[in-house]
């Protein structure tokens, strides 16, 4: 492979997270900054789109100011700028693509448009250099739970995928529920550590199917039953960190068991997990022992590339411009609905099994 030579401006703004990082060509960060806008959207209990907008607005000239200083490197060195155009918010991504097009124009620096599912998905050889292909890795975040066969960076096909609710999405709304603050992944995840994963016995949708979809509406819908039962009667043995343990439990058994079911059916002996779900300790913790038992490696990428960030879209757009695959001046942005239709077509005309 063709070694890519130089440095790249990555800019994500498909949701909540403002951020700009500047990578090596090699795979080392130089700079990775990130504006959380958890206490914007805190008290509406989940993100609100025309607010996230407004903050991509406000910060990411500040941040990619504050990510070139900390690289050391002027905008007119860059070899490159690379920024997520979908899937995502639109008010969002329009602001990331619009403000990367006038940075690239400006400075005559090359663009490339990145996916945001291809970002999560080189934020796996980005954390491990050393990353064996052919490889399955699942991405598992609020909006998206797919399984990814990759044969080497930037080629890759997707053979599992969820029929419904995205892991992270059972995780947030399950939390509400539990009347756990926002965000309700890592809320869960705290909690789950002082309960016991057996008080409840909740449902694992699809886990002995052979087929590599995943399923976690009917979860969602057993803790809600359970609780509104509770609610009747009045009475429980069962305190809410033993809930939370039990659900969470619930969502990690299937996400490993369809992981390793898809290796095995794919003949690959390297598995990752990537996305925001990726960050939760007990997910980390049984697909290390259930691997290791079965002689697959994993990679697990730090909880920092984990949640969205820059690193992984300028670690895409490395791939990208190597094979010189320059965005035109008119590229459009695309949304989650507009790429879960797409996926859905490509879905049917292929045959159940491959996107």
């Amino acid at each position: 492979m063709q070694t890519f030579q130089g440095a790249i401006l990555g800019i994500e703004t498909s949701c909540d997270e403002t951020a700009v990082a500047v990578l090596e060509g090699n795979g080392g960060i130089l700079a990775n900054v990130l504006d959380s806008q958890i206490d914007v959207h805190v008290s509406y209990g989940g993100v609100v789109p025309e607010l996230a907008s407004r903050r991509h607005m406000e910060r990411l000239e500040h941040l990619t100011q504050e990510a070139l200083k900390q690289a050391q490197i002027p905008l007119s060195q860059l070899q490159g700028i690379a920024v997520t155009n979908g899937p995502g918010l639109v008010g969002a991504l329009i602001v990331g693509v619009n403000f990367a097009k006038a940075l690239a124009y400006a400075s005559g620096v090359s663009l490339v448009t990145v996916n945001h599912l291809e970002g999560h998905l080189a934020s796996a050889w980005l954390a491990d250099p050393g990353f064996t292909f052919p490889a399955l890795v699942l991405i598992a975040s609020g909006g998206h739970t797919h399984l990814a066969l990759v044969s080497e960076p930037g080629t890759y096909q997707f053979i599992g995928w969820t029929i419904d609710d995205a892991a992270g999405e059972a995780f947030d709304k399950g939390a509400k529920m539990l009347g756990l603050p926002y965000p309700g992944g890592p809320a869960i995840d705290r909690l789950a550590q002082k309960g016991s994963a057996r008080a409840v016995s909740f449902p694992r949708p699809n886990l002995h199917s052979q087929d590599l979809q995943f399923s976690f509406s009917g979860l969602k819908t057993s803790l809600l039953y359970y609780l509104r039962d509770v609610q009747k009667t009045g009475h429980t043995k069962v305190g809410v960190e033993d809930l939370a343990a039990s659900y969470q439990e619930a969502i990690v058994d299937v996400l490993c068991e369809k992981l390793l079911q898809g290796a095995r059916q794919s003949l690959v002996r390297s598995v990752a997990v990537v996305g925001g779900v990726a960050a939760n300790s007990r997910l980390r913790e049984k697909l290390t022992e259930r691997a290791r038992t079965q002689g697959i490696s994993v990679v697990l990428p730090p909880r920092s590339l984990c949640t969205d960030n820059a690193a992984m879209i300028a670690a895409a757009g490395v791939e990208k411009l190597r094979r010189k695959e320059f965005a035109s001046w008119d590229v459009e942005v695309f949304s989650t609905l507009q790429w879960k239709t797409l996926l859905k077509k490509r879905a049917d005309h292929a045959g159940v099994g491959t996107v």
